[in-house]
């Protein structure tokens, strides 16, 4: 059974919101940024942008999180819908870790990949950064959809 004070479902709301708005923005913004954007200002751009995202993302996913668990306390009357929501928010975390650390890596490639054009290593070190980084933004959007899901069918019921 779910809590239902109004206040922390306001707060889970606009967290989640903050969180799944943010990840389509950044889609869009990574998106146009590509196409109009030379080599050195990608890096510039997205190494600015993943340092404020990394607060803002971060906190509207733990705020989402940590709310959630509130509203569904106590573990003891959890159902396998809220158990299997709070389970997929854990590897939700630790894909969002490893998208950071992967970002970071992919700055340094980058960087590395402009000052040594001719170096064929750091051309396919990049590419393959870009396939990782495309598969673990993928697996977080789709474990945000999975606890959406979740979530909206714990509340129904």
């Amino acid at each position: 059974m779910l809590a239902t004070s109004t206040p922390l479902v306001a707060v889970e709301l606009l967290s989640a919101c903050v969180w799944v708005g943010s990840l389509v923005c950044l889609a869009l913004v990574a998106n146009v940024a590509r196409r109009v954007l030379d080599g050195p200002s990608q890096v510039v751009f997205f190494r600015a942008i993943g340092r404020r995202y990394g607060i803002v993302g971060t906190v509207s996913l733990l705020v989402a999180i940590g709310v959630g668990l509130a509203l569904a306390w106590p573990p003891s009357t959890w159902s396998g819908t809220i158990a299997a929501a709070v389970a997929l928010a854990g590897v939700l975390v630790v894909a969002t870790a490893a998208g950071m650390v992967q970002a970071r890596a992919m700055t340094r490639l980058r960087r590395r990949a402009m000052s040594t054009p001719d170096d064929d290593n750091a051309l396919a070190a990049v590419r393959r950064g870009k396939w990782l980084a495309s598969g673990v933004r993928s697996l977080m959007a789709i474990l945000t959809l999975a606890i959406v899901v979740l979530g909206a069918q714990a509340i129904v019921r």
